[in-house]
């Protein structure tokens, strides 16, 4: 029988029929909606340019004033990518159709001619910003850039849910390892491994690093994380990595534990089945919650 199902009772029908029945539903917690120290950290380095952007608001000749104050301010340039969600230094932009003709910008210059700040005064109102800035439609750049940065901060909702896995597991595996007097690494590699515990292992590449490490006495417990919310077909080929990734810790003596949650199992069983065939530890948040992590290293 495998040790995860020894320490929780059951047959391993029913250990993996309990894990399916018990998987979480969601995983959100406040710090997933807007990483907002990153929102910050990209707003203050442009704050200045950006309040003397202001300036242009209710301007009628957008061109002459946005060319004078280009003129006389060269830094605001840096702060026009911000404007329209560019993180692009420099751009390329179609402006003759009939010859496809490009015009090129770039928002690095820190010098411009009478004509290279007439152009970027043209990049602004014909991108449209420059309109909303001429009509009054934005009060504030400060406050819009911030919207904006919110914006784009959302695209990494997606990878945060791998954070916010990483960093509920992470709550246990310290608890655990006070409880039973061992220690831990969180994204630990070989070298970090040899620099904390004196002990070598062979990697199977130079850029592995493992979620959580943990050493007890001289025992490691290597473990990996993850939340599906959804199926497809990551979900398989990650259970694949796993079975390899398993084997391969096991040699050396590393106890492997895969902890995984999430909807997204429910149908995409298969290949969850075929890893827990084939190793000795898969939990879930339920089973860290009742303590499973706990029992195992007491194994040891």
């Amino acid at each position: 029988m495998k040790k995860v199902c020894k320490i929780a009772g059951l047959s391993e029908e029913e250990f993996f029929n309990y894990f399916i029945k018990t998987l979480k539903v969601k995983i959100t917690k406040w710090d997933y909606f807007v990483n907002w120290e990153k929102v910050i950290k990209n707003v203050e380095p442009i704050e200045r340019e950006l309040n003397l952007l202001n300036s242009l608001i209710g301007k009628e000749d957008f061109i002459g004033e946005a060319s004078s104050l280009i003129l006389d301010y060269p830094q605001v340039i840096k702060a026009i990518p911000k404007l329209l969600a560019i993180r692009e230094k420099s751009i390329e932009v179609l402006v003759d159709v009939s010859n496809f003709i490009y015009e090129t910008f770039d928002f690095t210059t820190t010098r411009p001619n009478k004509k290279e700040a007439a152009n970027f005064a043209k990049f602004l109102l014909n991108s449209g910003i420059g309109e909303l800035l001429k009509n009054r439609k934005i009060k504030n750049l400060v406050d819009y850039v911030t919207g904006v940065e919110v914006g784009l901060d959302s695209n990494a909702r997606k990878n945060r849910t791998g954070s916010l896995m990483e960093s509920i597991v992470e709550v246990f595996v310290a608890d655990a390892c006070v409880d039973n007097n061992a220690d831990y690494i969180c994204q630990a590699t070989a070298s970090k491994i040899k620099n904390k515990w004196g002990i070598t292992i062979q990697i199977d590449k130079s850029s592995r690093q493992i979620d959580f490490a943990i050493c007890k006495g001289n025992k490691l417990y290597f473990i990996e994380t993850n939340f599906y919310g959804g199926g497809g077909s990551k979900l398989k080929s990650t259970a694949g990595e796993y079975i390899t990734m398993n084997k391969y810790w096991n040699k050396q003596g590393i106890e492997f534990l895969w902890i995984t949650d999430g909807q997204g199992w429910v149908n995409t069983q298969p290949p969850l089945r075929e890893y827990f065939n084939q190793a000795d530890y898969l939990l879930n948040l339920n089973m860290l919650q009742k303590g499973y992590l706990n029992k195992i290293l007491k194994k040891f």
